[in-house]
C-alpha cells in the first residue's frame, strides 16, 4: 500500500511515517516510480507504534521491544512484564518529581530560590 493509504488508515502523517522509515520503525520498499509501498501488516505495527507511545514509550523502546515481542510465543506475558517494567520506571520518577516539588515549595518565599539550599 502507499504512503497515503497507509496514512489513511492509520491516522499518522505521512510525514510521521517517513520519519518512523528514517529511524528503522517501518520499511517500506521503493517502486520503479519512487513511491513507498508498504506491506498491509504495517497498519497494525503503526497502530501499536502509537499505543506505546501513548504510554510512554520511547521510540527507542518500541524498536527494541518491537523486536524482542516478535521473537516471543507468549507476547501477552511479554507485553504485561513490559508495562511492569514502565510502571517501575514511572514510580522511580514520581518519587524524584515528589522531592524536586519538595524542594521548590521550600524556596518559595526566599527571595532567590536559585540560591543553595542551607544545610542544617
Amino acid at each position: 500500500m502507499r504512503i497515503g493509504e497507509l496514512s489513511a488508515q492509520t491516522g499518522v502523517t505521512r510525514d510521521t511515517i517517513r520519519f518512523y522509515e528514517k529511524v528503522g520503525l517501518v520499511t517500506g520498499v521503493r517502486l520503479p516510480n519512487g513511491y513507498r509501498d508498504f506491506a498491509p501488516e504495517t497498519v497494525a505495527w503503526l497502530q501499536y507504534v502509537r499505543t506505546a507511545q501513548r504510554l510512554g514509550f520511547s521510540l527507542a523502546e518500541i524498536a527494541r521491544t518491537g523486536e524482542e515481542l516478535r521473537k516471543v510465543p507468549d507476547t501477552a506475558s511479554a507485553l504485561s512484564a513490559l508495562f511492569e517494567e514502565k510502571i517501575q520506571v514511572i514510580d522511580v520518577r514520581m518519587g524524584e518529581l515528589a522531592a524536586l516539588r519538595a524542594e521548590l515549595a521550600e524556596r518559595v518565599g526566599t527571595g532567590c530560590p536559585l540560591r543553595a539550599r542551607p544545610t542544617a
